[in-house]
């Protein structure tokens, strides 16, 4: 009998590409292929020393006990398969994936995460391809094969979703070396959440699960079942496996802090970068964005926000290409919804326990024996510990977070001491509420016994932790949760071993600082032993009046140097603050938060949460109370979310009333200043351009008399706006320039960003090209430094018509491609009709006349849409393309190409435009 290598391995991996297909056509050929491939495949890695552990179907599994030989083998294997004659079949194409490390070894079969990653590795390989991961590079070293190359293709997020695996590609000049893309998680648009361990079992589920979400008629799964039964999870995995099948990507959206069925809208649109839009309702929005794309919406633990149900139903009925995976402990009970109840991990029989290569098979003795060796690197099945095993995951019922508990406690307690102690919580648990699911009396039963072992300050700190929602850092643990009533916890000695416990999750947060977070399941707990305390409302109090210090910190930061830092930190602790903000304004601490509100409306107006932010100002408005002061900001904050969303009354009577509150009180002159610009947008957009000048130029007034710099910029940016609209373009240019020169000392990066771009644009249209793509050009870089894709599409867009009339056609037409599609992306008509006549003014260029009339027409139906007119300047910068473009056509079918244009919707026309500019 072969002997059975040890230790750390190397594991090659193979299989044949488009199989299924073969054996479809001519069964009986790839029959004979099949015996054929089998034959080279074993006998070649033989000759190299490896160990074939397993087939499955065309697949080898065979471990090696170097790395140089494994690489030789699937050199050679590859070689041998090629100069093959395949005369039935064609050529067998065969991937191959190396991946080293350590492994379990029983009944001459191999366990363990290495596994689990070269098999994610070949999944993401083509027929033909040979991948290494990292490890096998490095044990590998300078023993190549002479021939031999290596290509580094990068850091891959492969689909177990664990951390990414930085991938090479081997070749020699004899095989094939150029291959499409990889087949990871990079390769769509998605924010599948990387998972810090990989997924043990459940292939049966995920394989049932996505071949559910393939059948076209089911656009709705919702995946139910207790807390603690791994929902989460399997959807995430579910969703990997699938994103080759959506065209435009698959996303995750986190519902376990949102607890108001309202702002299900607002999560989904900032998961999905939709930016809230002026003209329509934020269902509106998402219905346009989604109307035309063929996307996977992953909504994770929807049973706290059930009446949002129907915008589900709404979505798909909009959106044909749309499909959704729910987790939630109910159904939504939406038209068309499809449930797979999540059942508990495969469980053996404990009273009869099958041989230890067999009881290793089942799913729930995995999770343990993996979960285990995370605790102990040691720990292992044996024939000893393996009937306590087989008894703790039974009295588990194979719940995966109570599994994941028990064996959190393995660097403590050996299995057969964790199976005596689960005797007596389980035995609580037949007391439990008779209508709750026995699962749900079983996890309870299993949290309660995890805590009953924490000592008395360990649950003191696990319980006030429930006052955090998205997670904490260690300096708002220490603020809130140290000490109360007298008594004190060592903070970091607890949080260690809570997170050894697996009651705790360690994250990855800014800067590398460490972000704690609990399961929700686990917080629920924890929040019942906090009410069960009587440290709640103080608790709640401490942590209001923490992140209330950190949001008035944060304010001012906001339009300095330190902008971008405040923004990602804000938005890191939002979940945080909306805890706070509904405890202050349901308790008797309004006062706080309506501090809170009105410290947190810059933010959410950068970030685009206008409808959420105006929700919380309106609500803090309503509490009787406040300072002042405190109400003149909440005021101006809801004024300009107002003036954003296009609700102008809303935005008038705010700055009217808190105009009023100004004068009776000691209010900031620049608050003063701000509501008069905020009357001055209004009038600019209703189109009284002398009044907008009016009240601009009061607030000038007010700003400089404040020596409030940021005002007079702001006031100088708005006037030069008005003028410029008003034909005034020397004044425009002469306030747009003093304004630019202000916001530049002042470090203002959002202020100065969109100054640059208004600057610039004058410039362009004066026909100073360079100067206008300079100023254009430092506006787009300093938007993507701040991570701000709002404003960005302007600045291209500006930089592409400046490359155009610079005679740099093909430049132009990549700017004006990258702010089309973003412009798609934010929703913005106005900016992609800009983009599509660049577009089409490069088509001009090209001699394609058709292509040009369809592009204006649609983009002249999208400036319609929006009610926006072309100033002569803007149009003269067209008309060269456009005339020379008609001179070339028939009058008739430039006709008819403007009219089909015109009739295109927003999706429509953008795909077409982006295909015309990829033509080229």
């Amino acid at each position: 009998m072969t002997e059975i290598p040890t230790g750390t391995l190397t594991f090659l991996f193979t299989d044949v590409e488009g199989s299924t297909k073969l054996w479809e056509r001519d069964p009986e050929a790839m029959s004979r292929a099949l015996s054929r491939h089998d034959e080279l495949v074993r006998n070649t890695v033989e000759t190299h020393g490896g160990f074939v552990f397993k087939t499955v179907g065309d697949a080898f599994y065979v471990a090696f006990s170097t790395a140089t030989e494994a690489v030789s083998a699937a050199l050679d294997v590859q070689r041998v398969l090629l100069s093959e004659e395949w005369e039935e079949t064609g050529p067998l194409k065969v991937r191959m994936a190396l991946h080293t490390g350590e492994a379990e070894e029983r009944g001459r079969d191999y366990f363990g995460p290495t596994l689990n990653r070269v098999a994610r590795l070949l999944s993401a390989a083509h027929g033909g391809q040979i991948l290494l991961s990292l490890s096998t590079k490095e044990a590998v070293g300078d023993k190549l094969p002479p021939e031999a190359r290596l290509r580094d293709l990068g850091q891959r997020r492969l689909k177990d979703l664990t951390g990414p695996e930085h991938v090479f590609q081997i070749a020699v000049p004899d095989t094939l070396s150029s291959f499409p893309p990889l087949k990871t998680l990079d390769a769509r648009l998605n924010n599948l959440p990387t998972q810090p361990t990989p997924l043990i079992g459940r292939e049966r589920e995920v394989a049932e699960i996505s071949d559910l979400l393939r059948r076209a008629e089911v656009r709705l799964l919702t995946l139910t079942g207790t807390g603690g039964t791994g929902k989460t999870r399997l959807g995430l995995q579910s969703a990997a496996d699938l994103i080759d099948e959506f065209e435009d990507g698959v996303f995750f959206v986190a519902l376990a802090p949102v607890s108001d069925p309202e702002l299900v809208a607002s999560t989904l649109a900032g998961t999905l970068s939709v930016s809230e839009s002026a003209e329509r309702a934020l269902i509106d929005t998402l219905e346009n964005e989604l109307s035309n794309k063929e996307l996977l919406l992953v909504l994770d633990n929807f049973e706290q926000v059930l009446d949002a149900a129907p915008l589900v139903g709404e979505l798909l009925s909009s959106c044909p290409g749309l499909k959704v995976l729910v987790t939630s402990r109910t159904l939504l009970r939406v038209y068309g919804e499809y449930e797979y109840p999540v059942r508990s991990l495969e469980l053996p029989d404990s009273r009869r326990l099958p041989p230890i290569a067999t009881l290793r098979r089942y799913e729930a003795v995995r999770l343990f024996v993996e979960r285990a060796r995370v605790a102990r690197a040691d720990f292992y099945l044996t024939t000893e510990n393996a009937p306590a095993v087989a008894e703790i995951c039974a009295r588990l019922d194979g719940l995966p977070l109570a599994i994941e508990l028990a064996a959190a406690r393995i660097n403590l307690l050996s299995p057969q001491a964790i199976c005596s102690r689960l005797g007596d919580p389980l035995k609580f648990l037949t007391g439990g509420a008779r209508n709750l699911p026995e699962r749900q009396r079983t996890l309870r039963g299993a949290i309660a016994w995890s805590h009953t072992l924490l000592s008395e300050g360990e649950q003191a700190l696990f319980a006030r932790l429930a006052v955090f929602s998205g997670g904490c850092y260690l300096e708002a643990v220490e603020a809130i949760c140290a000490v109360q009533d007298g008594y004190s916890v060592d903070i970091l000695e607890i949080l260690s071993s809570l997170l050894d416990k697996s009651l705790l999750r360690r994250e990855e947060g800014i800067q590398g600082e460490p972000r704690f977070s609990m399961l929700e399941t686990l917080r629920e707990y924890a929040r019942e032993r906090l009410e069960a305390s009587g440290e709640a409302e103080e608790t709640r109090r401490l942590h209001a009046e923490y992140f209330l210090g950190l949001a008035e910190e944060g304010a001012p930061e906001l339009r300095g140097s330190e902008e971008a830092k405040w923004i990602e930190r804000l938005e890191t602790e939002h979940d945080n603050m909306r805890v706070a903000l509904s405890w202050t304004l349901q308790s008797a601490e309004s006062e706080l938060g309506m501090r809170l509100a009105g410290a947190l409306w810059q933010f959410w107006d950068m970030r685009g949460h206008y409808s959420e932010g105006r929700r919380w100002l309106e609500e803090a408005l309503a509490r009787d109370g406040g300072a002042p002061e405190t109400r003149a900001r909440v005021l101006e904050g809801v004024g300009w979310l107002a003036d954003v969303q296009g609700d102008i009354d809303r935005a008038v009577a705010a700055a009217e009333e808190g105009l009023k509150l100004s004068a009776q009180t000691k209010t900031q002159t620049n608050t003063r200043a701000s509501f008069l610009r905020i009357l001055g947008s209004a009038a600019y957009v209703r189109g009284d351009h002398r009044q907008a000048a009016r009240l601009y130029e009061e607030s000038l007034a007010l700003s400089r008399r404040a020596s409030d710099e940021r005002g007079v910029a702001s006031s100088l940016h708005q006037l030069g706006n008005v003028s410029s609209d008003r034909g005034d373009y020397e004044e425009a240019k002469k306030h747009y320039e003093e304004g630019l020169a202000l916001s530049r000392e002042l470090g203002d990066r959002a202020l100065l960003a969109s100054t640059l771009i208004s600057v610039g644009a004058e410039f362009l249209l004066q026909g100073d090209h360079e100067r206008g793509a300079r100023l254009n050009q430092e506006a787009a870089e300093i938007l993507r430094e701040r991570g701000s894709r709002g404003h960005l599409q302007y600045a291209l867009d500006n930089l592409g018509w400046a490359a155009l009339m610079r005679e740099d056609p093909e430049r132009a037409v990549s700017l004006h491609q990258e702010s089309l599609a973003l412009s798609r992306q934010l929703g913005d008509k106005l900016v992609a009709a800009e983009a599509m006549e660049g577009l089409a003014c490069w088509a001009s260029t090209r001699g394609d006349s058709e292509r040009v009339a369809r592009l204006f027409g649609a983009a002249e139906a999208l400036r319609e849409s929006v009610g926006y007119r072309q100033e002569p300047r803007e149009q003269a910068l067209r008309v060269p393309y456009l005339a020379a473009a008609r001179a070339r056509s028939a009058a008739s079918a430039w006709d008819v190409a403007w009219a089909e244009g015109r009739r295109l919707g927003f999706e429509e026309a953008v795909a077409y435009a982006l295909k015309i500019g990829s033509d080229g």
